[in-house]
């Protein structure tokens, strides 16, 4: 079993797999502070400073001493259900654009790699009828 184990692990596409993990984890990071410090920031400036990352509604008893903050991190600490709409809008501009990227990056490798040369196609077979014509022929020139 452990042989088997390391010759799964010895393929190619597993260690492939791994790579793309590690170097995903790595471009996760980089899109996650290009949406959080560049993309964010500017979709607040142009709605007027909204800051979608605090923006989380109450869904249930707020402790005392919390009553009337609006700090999600301190709420969420403190065990009280918020619905964090913002998060999940960041979350999702952080999916669109690594899935466009994504798309450029197969989409360019698509266009650098040579393509397999097609075969020719086959002739289309005769009709019947003009083979029989041509025996016919040929069996006509053979008599003379």
């Amino acid at each position: 079993m452990l042989k088997e184990f390391r010759d799964f692990i010895a393929r190619g596409n597993v260690l492939d797999l791994a790579v793309a993990v590690i170097i995903g984890a790595a471009f996760g990071k980089i899109i996650t502070a290009l949406t959080d410090d560049i993309i964010m920031p500017v979709i607040g400036k142009i709605f007027g400073g909204l800051d979608f990352s605090s923006h989380f509604l109450i869904l249930g008893d707020v402790p005392e001493k919390l009553q009337g903050s609006t700090d999600y991190a301190a709420l969420k600490a403190a065990g009280v259900p918020l619905l964090g709409w913002g998060s999940f809008v960041t979350a999702a501009i952080n999916f669109i654009i690594v899935a466009f990227i994504i798309f450029l990056i197969v989409r360019s490798v698509n266009k650098m790699t040579a393509k397999p040369a097609e075969a020719a196609p086959e002739p289309a077979a005769e009709p019947a009828d003009v083979v029989l014509l041509r025996e016919i022929r040929d069996a006509l020139v053979k008599r003379d």
